[in-house]
């Protein structure tokens, strides 16, 4: 088990399948540091491995909305402050990681496409330690936040993709009334 592990995500919106993914590498790790990506505009960089992930209604939710639905959903599953931290990862602009991310750490990834492929191969290329927690095909990715989002925003049911914390947070902050009409 190594000291500290770090995951990342955009995160808009927390779903089931996010939290098997920060799960999966928490169990390999004291510490678990979790980088939410594209914190806020001006640290969000369209890369052509996935521009879709860059545009404003694919992120929807602010910096703070996600810390505080992940925070919720760690505490639900039991574990403690001291066990994981929840940080911005401006991950386009990799000359900030330093001020965020503990470099040393062991950087965990799943790859569904190439996005995922990307990522490793810009970590490799940083020295950072990479361990990739499963490769699957994109078929066999499960839940996507596009959809969650998309259900949202026509009045489908959702919660049931999500984590019930996540879905509390959620509705105290309206997030479900906010995003009733968007596009993802």
């Amino acid at each position: 088990m190594t000291e500290t592990g770090v995951v990342h995500g955009r995160f808009q919106i927390f779903h089931l399948d996010h939290l098997k993914y920060l799960l999966a590498a928490k169990q390999r790790c004291r510490h678990l540091v979790i980088g939410i990506t594209n914190p806020d505009p001006t640290l969000t960089r369209t890369d052509p491995a996935d521009p879709k992930r860059s545009l404003p209604q694919s992120n929807p939710l602010t910096y703070f909305e996600r810390y505080t639905i992940i925070r919720e959903v760690m505490a639900e599953r039991g574990l403690l402050p001291a066990e994981f931290s929840i940080v911005p990862f401006p991950i386009n602009i990799p000359e900030l990681y330093r001020f965020y991310l503990p470099l040393d750490a062991l950087f965990f990834l799943t790859i569904y496409d190439d996005w995922g492929r990307r990522k490793h191969e810009m970590f490799k290329s940083l020295g950072l330690n990479v361990e990739v927690l499963w490769e699957r095909a994109i078929e066999q990715k499960g839940i996507r936040a596009t959809e969650v989002r998309r259900r949202i925003a026509e009045g489908l049911e959702w919660e049931h993709l999500l984590p019930a914390a996540a879905v509390s947070v959620m509705k105290k902050l309206g997030i479900p009334e906010r995003i009733a009409g968007l596009k993802s």
